[in-house]
């Protein structure tokens, strides 16, 4: 190293950063000694020098992604990546390669994302989505949610069972409902242990009145759940998204949507685009219903996520065993 004292800096997108270590900034800097924040890649270049003497990199949402050899040239003494926030996929790998260790807030970011679509599901098990007014003239206030059992003695798919699908998982196994739950990687005894029974695709979008997707984000998902499973759908089921857009082929589930108008799609994420472009049908369909990807960490949820970065902090300094670091063998399955 540079210096005998290690260092540290917030690299990043600077109100990001702001906001989500607004809390644990000052309990880090009685931790480890931090530079002057690096906000901008022209900043960056601009203080090499203080650069080369940095252990320790703490961000969040606004990461950029460097080359091995930027990483290598820049930082010379970094150990450790710290990311408040979920996905690592756009930069994580070439610190991997580069021998850098990274740890990932998400499964602090992932708590959120399970609230609410446990919240979800139990709004549709009620009806809420046939029954709920929005406007746009006179509203029949009984008989809507005919159809629907409650939450009671009914089905409900789970597509995913990697963190986010064992949490909403937990929160639900306590409700007298079936899980049936689709995981590619996962054998029948671990699907068990998290309260469901494992189930193809064909099996959840056939009998599950609400089918919630919590697929990873990798190629291999992508465009999987297309209208060969749409199409199964029962007249009243409910389809859930608040995963990532990519893996639903959308024009099929406007079509399934269009030709069994009692289906109903929640759609916290939407793909090409998110938010839809102007001319999607998604903005125009009664049984859609669209929230701004807000099912992730919002407002005061993420000082959640800067919290977990600092008890790895002080796990990984102190010598004492983590939580939540990320291998290059993780990247080819998680989100």
């Amino acid at each position: 190293m540079a210096g005998s004292v290690k260092k540290a800096v917030f690299l990043g997108d600077r109100g990001s950063i702001c906001r989500v270590y607004e809390k644990t900034a000052d309990k880090l800097g009685e931790k480890v000694e931090f530079i002057d924040p690096i906000y901008s890649r022209s900043e960056l270049e601009a203080r090499r020098a203080e650069a080369a003497e940095v252990s320790y990199i703490f961000s969040t949402w606004g990461m950029w992604h460097m080359s091995e050899a930027e990483i290598g040239e820049l930082f010379p003494s970094l150990e450790a990546v710290f990311y408040a926030a979920g996905s690592v996929r756009g930069f994580a790998r070439e610190f991997l390669e580069c021998g850098v260790k990274v740890f990932s807030a998400w499964a602090a970011n992932g708590i959120p994302v399970a609230q609410f679509t446990a919240a979800e599901i139990m709004l549709a098990l009620k009806g809420f989505y046939s029954s709920v007014h929005n406007g746009g003239g006179e509203w029949e206030n009984h008989g809507g949610a005919a159809g629907f059992p409650g939450i009671m003695d009914e089905k409900v798919g789970i597509i995913g069972a990697g963190m986010i699908g064992k949490l909403v998982s937990s929160y639900l196994r306590q409700l007298p409902i079936e899980l049936l739950i689709y995981d590619k990687f996962a054998d029948a005894d671990a699907i068990a242990k998290l309260g469901g029974r494992k189930a193809s695709l064909e099996e959840i979008f056939s009998e599950c009145l609400v089918i919630s997707n919590h697929l990873a984000n990798v190629p291999e998902t992508v465009g999987m759940i297309d209208y060969a499973l749409f199409s199964r759908m029962r007249e009243n089921a409910v389809f859930i998204n608040t995963g990532r857009g990519a893996q639903i082929k959308c024009g099929d589930l406007v079509r399934a949507l269009t030709e069994v108008r009692t289906r109903t799609a929640v759609l916290d994420v939407t793909d090409p685009e998110e938010p839809p472009r102007p001319s999607s049908p998604l903005l125009e369909m009664k049984n859609v219903f669209l929230t701004p990807h807000i099912a992730g960490s919002i407002g005061c949820e993420v000082h959640r996520m800067a919290e977990f970065m600092f008890e790895e902090f002080t796990a990984y300094a102190g010598g004492t065993p983590t939580r939540y670091e990320v291998t290059k063998e993780m990247l080819d399955t998680m989100a």
